[in-house]
């Protein structure tokens, strides 16, 4: 393998270990190619592996001397901390995802007292002729006009994705538009308060923008900015493929992305009681994934209806709802979306006839998850481990169950696995709210793995964020 083309280790390093921070590191310290090969891999988004103190080193070391010199002057014992070396790689060239949100933390955490003088440095470090960046990050009343700076046309010249907020200064998002029109993904925050409309014409020159997200943590923000926002997304109609938003849209302009792929709809919970008015006759006929909290589930199930069978993915959390509609979008899934591949949403007893008609109708079911959380009401477990048994189609064998207030019976657990035998060993993760731990939920998984009809499984008895979701598509 240590003669292996340099080519074809980047693309193992690359392609298939990016990702892999842990054994990147270990092998860049193998010989002089290898490191040559993963230092830029492991700089491409440098902030984003935790360790501040190495980048603030780094990042000190491209100061000037000039710069340098007056740091020692005016403190001497912060200059003894810090060294003139010049690092042996040229880490910033590798840099494509410039954060300045992880720089003024990283600033604010080692060189506070000196961040006026070391400022203008810092920025010009990164913005220069040698680097050329697909991501930039800007945080809250950013007011450093970036186009100003020499060699920032070709820096930005093929920026892909930015993330910022409504509030920083106009002149940055003016001079943004001036220098780059290739942005395709843009995670936007809408302040309350001090938006500017700069961000507008940004949204209105990019040429082909096709990832979208609108984050809104407070429900009276500017309905006329917002208005104004929202209609600057109508040019790219035809390309917006993935959007996602926090708070109902004020405009109808979402029925106007036809190619639309992606959907989410990251309702908050103080917003619970309003109106999403947006969703009402949505049709989006080429949707694959609908995601969904806090969300009026009569609206949830509109968006289903109007779809054209493309949906692979269905993701409904934490909107509570009726028996009858519990029923009613469960009708709706297995009528609207046979080619179904994952579906987590809320299960209620009364609704097992139509879960029966689902796993009939979506043959290509590979991951469900159910969440229980039934009150007032002894849960059937019995019954609904029977229809999965009986009912699951070849590919599914992939489960999920959160139960919130009724604990599974372990004999009716045993059961399950039982009949199971002979199918594709399951992949299972069951999360329950109470906080003790069963030990014999263990010994039982434990047993029934060792006989091979559980193939993985996790068990926790608090929230489902606590550990990862198995790769369920």
């Amino acid at each position: 393998m240590f003669r292996l083309n340099r080519d074809i280790l980047y693309l193992i390093f690359y392609k298939e270990l990016q990702n892999d921070k842990n054994t990147l590191h270990s092998c860049f310290l193998v010989n002089k190619t290898w490191c040559e090969i993963i230092i830029p891999i492991l700089w491409k988004n440098p902030w984003k592996n935790g360790n501040e103190k190495l980048l603030y080193n780094i990042i000190f070391s491209y100061l000037s001397n000039d710069l340098k010199n007056k740091l020692k002057q005016q403190d001497k014992d912060f200059f003894l901390t810090n060294s003139y070396k010049k690092p042996f790689f040229d880490y910033i060239s590798f840099c494509k995802h410039l954060n300045f949100i992880e720089i003024e933390r990283i600033i604010n955490i080692f060189m506070e007292k000196h961040r006026i003088l070391i400022k203008n440095d810092i920025i010009n470090a990164f913005i220069n002729e040698r680097t050329r960046f697909t991501h930039l990050y800007l945080p809250q009343q950013f007011d450093y006009q970036l186009h100003l700076i020499p060699g920032a046309e070709q820096c930005f010249s093929t920026l892909e994705f930015l993330y910022c907020k409504t509030n920083v200064d106009e002149p940055v998002f003016i001079g943004l538009t001036e220098i780059c029109n290739s942005i395709k993904g843009l995670e936007l925050y809408i302040e309350k308060y001090n938006n500017n409309y700069g961000i507008v014409d940004l949204i209105k020159s990019q040429r082909k923008l096709c990832n979208v997200h609108f984050k809104t943590e407070d429900q009276y923000a500017n309905d006329s900015f917002c208005k104004i926002l929202e209609n600057s997304l109508m040019k790219h109609s035809n390309t917006i493929q993935y959007f996602k938003m926090t708070k109902p849209l004020i405009t109808n302009v979402l029925s106007s992305f036809m190619n639309l792929k992606i959907l989410e709809l990251v309702g908050k919970f103080k917003f619970r009681n309003i109106k999403w008015n947006c969703l009402e006759s949505l049709s989006l006929p080429f949707l694959q994934i609908l995601r969904a909290s806090f969300v009026p589930i009569t609206s949830l199930i509109s968006i289903i209806e109007n779809t054209s069978g493309h949906l692979i993915e269905i993701n409904i959390y934490r909107t509570s709802h009726n028996e009858i509609n519990n029923k009613r979008i469960i009708q709706a899934i297995y009528q609207n979306c046979p080619n179904l591949l994952y579906l987590k949403i809320l299960f209620r007893n009364t609704s097992s006839n139509e879960l029966e008609n689902l796993l009939i109708k979506c043959k290509h079911l590979n991951g469900l998850f159910l969440i229980i959380s039934d009150l007032l009401v002894s849960f059937n477990w019995d019954n609904l481990f029977n229809v999965l048994t009986r009912l699951s189609p070849i590919g599914l064998f992939k489960f999920k169950f959160s139960y919130y207030y009724r604990e599974i019976n372990l004999n009716s657990l045993e059961l399950f696995f039982d009949n199971w035998n002979g199918r594709h060993p399951m992949l299972l993760q069951m999360i329950s709210r109470k906080i003790t731990s069963n030990l014999g939920f263990y010994l039982l998984l434990e047993k029934y793995k060792t006989k091979g009809i559980i193939q993985k499984f996790d068990y926790n008895t608090w929230f489902e964020h606590s550990f990862k979701d198995f790769e369920w598509i």
